[in-house]
Formats: structure tokens, sequence, C-alpha cells
């Protein structure tokens, strides 16, 4: 069937079209029918299903005679180490661990709260809470003890699984003390924490509180998996950015299940026992979906990878992983490929080794600048695939379904709707624009299986943050347009939106243009206030390396290239070229935090930042183009 077909059949009978998926998951109890709307609009799915996320994702591929197929492929390039899990070794590995969180009494329904690395024992720990019914919530390794704590108040843990340490190039990164910190702010106490500890730091374990992972799990008997409902809450996450009340987004079980499983073969093209990479981190929905869950519920290998895009050792570190565990599909953030494409610009690490078995590679997380995509293109060799998600949908929104038929690219474009989501574009009245006209991205309701149902204890909040602005759709916070092809193109944030005397701009448009000189490796576009025009656009670029010309020279030219392509009318007139630019750890640009500190607001450093010291060299760089505000 043609992508088409496909997405007509979904249309004509949703329910039948997701009944159809679930047959492709092991029930318990096969659901009645697909969606349970009698709360509408808050809808569930599969709801009277009876289900187990950790016997799909590993006991079912060792009961189908797969045991010895490799699970998780552990690839350390800051501890110089690499091993190999089988999926029965994984197997028995949650099924221990399972058993000592059972028998210090966690059961169905309880939360347990994951502070750890990138390491397989992260992904032992939320399959051994999915074991049990169980609802985890893994926190960045690292996030500030404040943080945490505001985490474990919301989640209200019976217990927390933290690792010692983490490591980052040159550096021990303490968790211990962070647990600690947290732990000692937080009003809600948790039962006992487990501890795994890691030869680079053995941390101090507190007596009756904490336990170290294998002597914890020592003579314990296994856990056999608890059947939930499908509308039961698989884990919670709690959104990047967030401050003061977090935003902790729910992931119901049985949805999950069956949207991951189907997006392995349609949109990533691999099949069971392929090997699939997603270079995230578990702490980000990217970890959850794509590097714990869907790989193996759908029976494939999954690579955890310890290291960075650049500097672990080198810019070539990335080839290195494909090449010689063999990867066919491969998904990471368009940030990872910029800072490659700055150290490397001629892809020379590139060609010391074999990607012949690459198939694909699949960029989201941010807008996919033109210039990232073709360059990858021509370096790989392979389709570049921009995809459109959000950590609320659990996985794409819009994508090319290679598995299905591989759509013609359009660079800049995360092609088209997946089944399950019928995208609009509205004005700010709620009413649908003409294609090619910019407007607010959301989705009519309801949105598909495995999507968020609703906040962790905050329905009302939930209501208003994505569904009272536009009754009868989902607000993706998004804005873009539909072109007469049907293809979705992602402009800015809404909030990125800019109005310059009375025109509506997208910064996206803006950073395309600035991501197109030769000089440039990564940029930025805010608008900040102004009293004349309302907000004015700011660009900054960070140069790739080697470039050496004059950064005056460098600004002009950019200023040019704007007007020429976009026009006078975006009043685009000041470039700051700056060393970095402020991110999440995840590879976010923190444009919100720019946009404050051009305007001379009161900043409050976010949860998430990768480096607090930047923000001060954007307000310098600010201060260097004239633009400084006290």
């Amino acid at each position: 069937m043609s992508y088409a077909e496909v997405f007509d059949a979904w249309k004509r009978d949703p329910e039948g079209f997701w009944m159809e998926q679930a047959r492709a998951i092991e029930w318990e109890r096969m659901p009645s029918r697909a969606l349970f709307d009698d709360k509408a609009p808050m809808y569930e799915w599969f709801s009277d299903g009876l289900v187990n996320t950790c016997w799909n994702a590993v006991d079912r591929h060792v009961e189908a005679g797969y045991g010895d197929r490799v699970a998780i492929i552990h690839d350390s390039p800051v501890t110089h180490t690499k091993h190999a899990i089988t999926y029965a070794e994984l197997r028995d590995r949650i099924a221990s661990l399972a058993g000592a969180l059972k028998a210090k009494g966690v059961g169905k329904g309880d939360r347990v709260i994951i502070y750890m690395p990138m390491v397989p024992e992260a992904l032992e720990a939320m399959l051994a809470c999915a074991r049990l019914g169980a609802i985890h919530s893994v926190v960045f390794g690292g996030f500030a003890a404040h943080e945490l704590a505001v985490r474990i108040d919301d989640a209200k843990p019976k217990a927390i699984i933290a690792a010692s340490c983490g490591i980052e190039p040159g550096r021990i990164v303490h968790y211990k003390p962070l647990l600690d910190g947290a732990l000692a702010q937080a009003r809600h106490k948790p039962d006992f924490c487990v501890i795994f500890q890691r030869e680079q730091e053995v941390a101090k374990l507190e007596d009756g509180r904490d336990f170290d992972w294998h002597g914890f799990q020592y003579g314990v008997e296994p856990a056999d998996c608890v059947p939930v409902e499908g509308n039961h809450p698989a884990y919670i996450l709690y959104t990047s950015g967030t401050t003061g009340q977090p935003k902790g987004v729910v992931r119901p079980t049985g949805g999950h299940l069956v949207a991951l499983n189907w997006t392995m073969k349609n949109i990533y093209n691999v099949d069971p026992g392929e090997v699939f990479w997603a270079a995230s981190d578990v702490g980000w929905v990217v970890g959850h979906s794509y590097i714990c869950y869907a790989p193996l519920i759908h029976g494939n290998t999954t690579i955890v990878f310890e290291g960075k895009p650049v500097g672990t050792p080198d810019a070539g570190t990335f080839w290195r992983v494909i090449s010689e565990h063999k990867v066919r599909s491969f998904f990471t953030a368009p940030t990872a490929f910029r800072a490659i494409k700055r150290e490397d610009p001629k892809g020379e690490y590139l060609k010391k080794y074999d990607l012949s078995g690459l198939r694909a590679l699949y960029l989201a997380g941010e807008r996919a600048d033109p210039d990232t995509v073709n360059w990858a293109a021509d370096m790989l060799g392979v389709p570049v695939i921009d995809h459109w998600w959000q950590t609320e949908t659990g996985y794409a929104i819009a994508a090319n379904p290679v598995g299905i038929e591989h759509l013609p690219v359009k660079v800049g474009s995360p092609s088209v709707a997946m089944p399950g989501y019928d995208v609009r574009i509205l004005d700010e009245g709620g009413h649908p624009v003409p294609a090619g006209t910019l407007g607010a991205i959301a989705v009519k309701l309801p949105l598909p299986p495995g999507t968020l149902p609703t906040l962790w204890n905050a329905e009302e909040r939930f209501r208003k943050a994505y569904l009272d602005h536009f009754p009868g759709y989902y607000e993706t916070g998004d804005a873009g347009y539909v072109d007469e092809d049907g293809y979705l193109w992602i402009m800015a944030r809404t909030d990125d939106v800019i109005n310059v005397a009375g025109h509506r701009l997208s910064t996206g448009a803006m950073e395309e243009v600035l991501a197109s000189h030769p000089d440039v490796a990564e940029c930025a576009v805010i608008g900040m206030s102004d009293e004349l025009k309302g907000q004015l656009p700011v660009g900054f670029v960070c140069l790739t390396k080697g470039v050496e010309r004059p950064h005056d020279e460098i600004a002009k030219e950019c200023v040019a290239l704007v007007r020429d392509q976009i026009g006078p009318v975006a009043a685009f007139k000041h470039v700051a070229v700056v060393d970095r630019l402020p991110k999440t750890r995840s590879g976010k640009i923190l444009r919100a935090t720019m946009v404050k500190i051009a305007d001379g607001a009161e900043v409050k450093v976010p949860a998430t930042i990768d480096d607090p010291a930047i923000l001060d060299e954007i307000r310098g760089a600010l201060g260097g183009i004239g633009l400084a505000r006290a």
C-alpha cells in the first residue's frame, strides 16, 4: 500500500486501523475496542485491555526463540568499554531487579524515580518498573538537586534508583551528592534508594536508606510480569525547562506499545534483528521511545551510547559506532550534526569508516535547517529524513514513512502527517488558513494512541496548556504551514513568530538563510522588543572551525543575505558572532532565555541548560553590537 492508501485507511476507520495494529502486541486480555471517548476531550485508547510492556519488550522475544539475539549494545567511549546483552540475559537481569523491588514493597501504580547515565542498567530499571506495573519517571542524570527535589515531590516515588556518577569528557559528574541534596530538600521521602556503583566513583551509602545495586538483588526471587490495564501509566516524563510546578507528561501503556511498534517498520524501516541507534539520552523522550522501548518491543538491537558527537574522542565517533555495530537506521538531533560539521566540515573522519550498511539518517528535536540536511546527505550518501514530534506525543506527528513509501524529500520539511494525526493550521481565532499561510499547528482530537492523555496530577493544567485555546484541537505550540502537496513546514515555536511593524515573520525562516552562509556552522534568531516596530530580529551565528575572516565582515554578509532573501520587511540589521549558543543538555537552543537577556528582563537560569556561563557570553555579544540592556 502507498502512504496515501494507508493514511486514507486510517481516516476512514480509525478504530479498525488501530485495532489491527494492536494485534501485533501480545495482550493478556485483548481490548474490546480501540478508542474510549466517554470522557472527551480526555480520550483514552485500549483502556479495558490487559498487557505488560516488559513482556512485549523482552520476554516474548525469548519465548519466540530469539533469546540469543543481542538486545542492547553498550558503547561507552568515555569509559573505553563496549559490551552486548542478549534478550535472554536482559530478561534475567530485569526479572532479578524487579524481584528485589517487589520484595521491598514496590508494586502496580507505585512510582520509582530513575536518575542514571547512559548505561544498560538505566534501561533495566525502566523495564523492571514496567514488569511490576510500577510507574517510572526518569530524571536526566546530573540534574540539579533542586530540580530533582521538585520532581520527587510531584511524583512521590516509593523508591529512587540512581548511579554513583555520570561521566562527561574530562570530568566526573557526582550524582550521589546531588541525590542526597535533593532528598534533603524534598518534602516527600522515598522508602529506599538503590545505587548502581560505577568503578569511576564509589559513593557513600546511607545506612537503612541506600542499597547497593548488586547486593540489593542478591538471593531474591525473580519477578513475573504483572498485566496492567491499557490506560495504566507506563511512565511520567517531566518536560525540559520545567520550573516551579513541574509538567509531567503521562504515557499510557497500551497505546504506547501499539504506536511505537508500528513506527519501527513504517517510519524507520527496520526489521526485527537489525541494529537501530538513537543517539540521545534516557532522560529525554527520544531515549524513552527509541533507545529503550520501541526497538526492544519490535525485536531490534538498540545501542546505548555514552559519549558525545565530538570530543569522545573526535568528530568521527558517530561514524565508528555506525560502522562497528552495523547500524541500519540512525536517529539524532540536528545540533549533533552541526557540531560535527563545525569540527570536520569536509568529512575527513567519515572517510575512515565503512558506512555501507546505513540506510537512512533521521533528524528530530529541533528544526533541521536545509544546510545541515544537505551537508549530511552529501557526506553520508543516504536519505536524510527530518521528522517532527514532541515529548507530549512520544513519536512522530509528521515524517517520511520510508517503510511504507519513500516520499520525495523536501529539504526543510518533516514531510507529511502520520496516521492518527489530523494536522490543521489555524489562525488566532481557531479558523483553518489556506495552504502556504503561516499559522498555529494543531491536531484535531482525538490524538492517536500512545500520546499524552493528561498531565500527572494536573488535569486542569493539561486542559489549559493544550486544549482550551483551540477547542476540539490539541495545540502543539509550534507555528508553520502546509503546502499545496500536503507537506508540513515547521517554522518556529509559536512564541518565535515575531511581529515586526505588523508583519508576522518566522525566526526559523531567517535562521535558514543565515545557515546557508558558507562560514556559519550554527545560528539562532530571536525577536527583541522595540518601541517603534514592536519587535526586531537579532541573529547569533557560530562560525565553522578554521574561519579567520573579520567578524564584522561576516555579520554584514549575513544581514545582506536575510535582506535579500526575506526582504527589507524583516528589518534585519543585527548579527552577533559568538563561540556557542545556550542549549539544553538535549541540544535545544534556549531562544526564550536569549529573548529575556536581550530585553533586559530577569533571567532564571533554566534547569536544563548545558552551561550557564554561556548566558554571560550572550549578554557580552549583545553589548558588542550595541544592543545591551540593563
